[in-house]
């Protein structure tokens, strides 16, 4: 397909941008109430988002660590677990501003896709609860018998990850990247921001604030439904 005939597609980070909170943190927390993992499992893990967020942790030694926990265990129970906590602790923290744009996306017939360091798992119950197109998220291989291996598939999707994560997708569905939007918060995305013709830059951490607004970039706060950027630019 020509590249004048691709699609422009919307893509959405999810934690502190579709949500208001880093669900990483809800989950740790679901998971510790429930025995399956320690007081210092939970403490590491809350170090390791809290350096995340700032952009100095080394994220593929983090998760590796992390996945290690879940080798050998049922796939189908994960995702049913992950499920029950997404609609109990998730579902309803979807942003009013966030809605509002996933809807005006979807009126102009844009694909819209979910990009996010968050679980598969996760990632898939979110697009389904709230009407988007298709997610592209950290996926955890099982064998032959349904059970996790304790690794994740590389690259893991963030920073220079989430791009090439995305080139796939967009290539497989005839997107045009140079005419897509990306909503994110974190300076982390910065690569993925560089990508897009149309980043815009939502309820942002410090210092992607400071670099949007030196390049001029689109700064959204979806705390309440009020006017966003103009989604009509380019169909």
């Amino acid at each position: 397909m020509a590249q004048s005939e691709r699609r422009s597609a919307a893509f959405f980070d999810l934690d502190r941008t579709l949500i208001d909170v880093n669900s990483g943190r809800l989950y740790a927390r679901f998971e510790y109430r429930n025995k399956r993992i320690s007081t210092r499992q939970l403490a590491e893990s809350f170090l390791w988002m809290s350096l995340y967020h700032f952009s100095v942790l080394n994220i593929e030694k983090a998760f590796a660590k992390a996945v290690r926990h879940y080798h050998g265990m049922s796939e189908a129970e994960i995702a049913e677990r992950t499920c029950e906590w997404f609609k109990s602790e998730v579902a309803e923290r979807l942003q009013p501003g966030a809605k509002a744009v996933i809807e005006r996306h979807r009126e102009l017939g844009r694909p819209t896709v979910i990009l996010t360091n968050s679980s598969d798992y996760q990632a898939r119950i979110a697009a389904t609860t709230w009407g988007l197109d298709d997610y592209i998220a950290n996926e955890f291989p099982s064998d032959e018998h349904g059970l996790l291996l304790g690794t994740v598939r590389t690259p893991i999707c963030y920073g220079p990850g989430k791009v090439t994560r995305a080139e796939e997708w967009a290539a497989e569905h005839q997107i045009d990247l140079d005419r897509s939007w990306f909503y994110t918060d974190s300076y982390s995305d910065l690569p993925m921001l560089e990508r897009v013709g149309h980043p815009i830059v939502v309820n942002p951490d410090p210092r992607l604030r400071r670099l949007a607004r030196r390049r001029g970039w689109p700064i959204e706060d979806w705390t309440a439904d009020d006017e966003h950027t103009d989604v009509n630019a380019n169909p």
